[in-house]
């Protein structure tokens, strides 16, 4: 689709990575059959997601959703279009992935103090050493790692991380070579001026290590937040089908911004994605009818909607 030449620069293409399957689905207290998350993952590689975060690898004891992580890494379907990664947040996690046989994990901790000490009962800086020895184990066993930095955005308050904390891990993790660095608005307190100045500040230091963002739309600024990013250059996307997820660790979390929704929306400013809004649509309607609710995206329902409207006899 082309662009008209009075639009601000925006990136030609952009990469979603779809983390409905673990940051969606962790959230659930009925547990959704392997089977169902099957179909679902399998489903969204078919739409053109072509990175899917498909569980983590967390003690079943705090997320019951993930305590068939093993089987769904081994019932993957076998594409080469698309990289599987799985989340790890500690030393058993990580054995446990690259056990699975993973060729990518994702790695998050936080960057605020009391963020740290309340979900890890660590501080950020042992955390960060932690993550360190991850980041050298996972690269010793031939796995790319992401790594990924929580609250970076704000924890009790909007902008209460300190961005000189965030700037200085990003920059010690990209000399490690890391496969991508994720900035996360875990508690959707984010703006689009935080957006950009907190983005510059940390592509400033990591070089070429591609930057990644995490937004939960916990108050709605979700897609104003993608279109402030774009403006500075990103072209990575945590994005979850029908806007599913949350944190369970975050009072009053709501879910990730919806693929369909960014989807629609880039494509609608020429940025291509290659992701096919209506199959994601049919898949986020999949899992709303096996769990029997509604989930706050947007495109999925709209779309079913005008369907049933142009059907004959409507």
């Amino acid at each position: 689709m082309p662009r008209s030449d009075d639009r601000p620069s925006l990136p030609d293409c952009v990469e979603l990575c779809e983390v409905g399957p673990r940051d969606g689905f962790q959230f659930e207290e009925t547990f959704i059959p392997t089977e169902h998350k099957l179909a679902a993952i399998t489903a969204l590689a078919d739409a053109g997601l072509p990175r899917i975060q498909v569980t983590s690898f967390v003690h079943p004891k705090w997320v019951p959703q993930m305590r068939d992580a093993e089987d769904i890494c081994a019932r993957l379907p076998e594409r080469d279009d698309v990289v599987y990664s799985g989340l790890a947040l500690n030393e058993k996690g990580l054995e446990r992935a690259v056990a699975a046989g993973l060729d990518h994990v994702d790695l998050s901790i936080a960057t605020h103090d009391a963020h740290s000490q309340d979900n890890a009962n660590r501080s950020v800086a042992e955390a960060s050493d932690q993550a360190v020895r991850m980041v050298e184990t996972a690269h010793e066993a031939g796995l790319q790692a992401q790594m990924g930095f929580q609250t970076v955005f704000g924890y009790r308050e909007p902008g209460d991380t300190p961005l000189a904390q965030v700037v200085s891990m990003a920059e010690r993790f990209a000399e490690m070579g890391v496969e991508s660095i994720s900035l996360a608005d875990s508690t959707g307190m984010a703006h689009p001026v935080m957006i950009q100045q907190r983005v510059r500040a940390v592509q400033e230091v990591i070089g070429d290590v591609p930057l990644v963002l995490h937004l939960h739309d916990t108050r709605g600024l979700g897609l104003a937040n993608v279109y402030a990013a774009l403006q500075v250059g990103v072209t990575r996307f945590d994005t979850s089908l029908a806007g599913m997820g949350g944190c369970p660790f975050i009072d009053g979390a709501t879910g990730n911004i919806a693929t369909e929704d960014t989807a629609y929306l880039l494509e609608g400013m020429g940025v291509e994605t290659g992701v096919d809004v209506q199959a994601v649509a049919r898949a986020s309607r999949m899992i709303e009818d096996l769990l029997g609710k509604e989930f706050p995206g947007k495109m999925h329902g709209l779309l079913a909607r005008e369907a049933a409207a142009q059907a004959p006899g409507a």
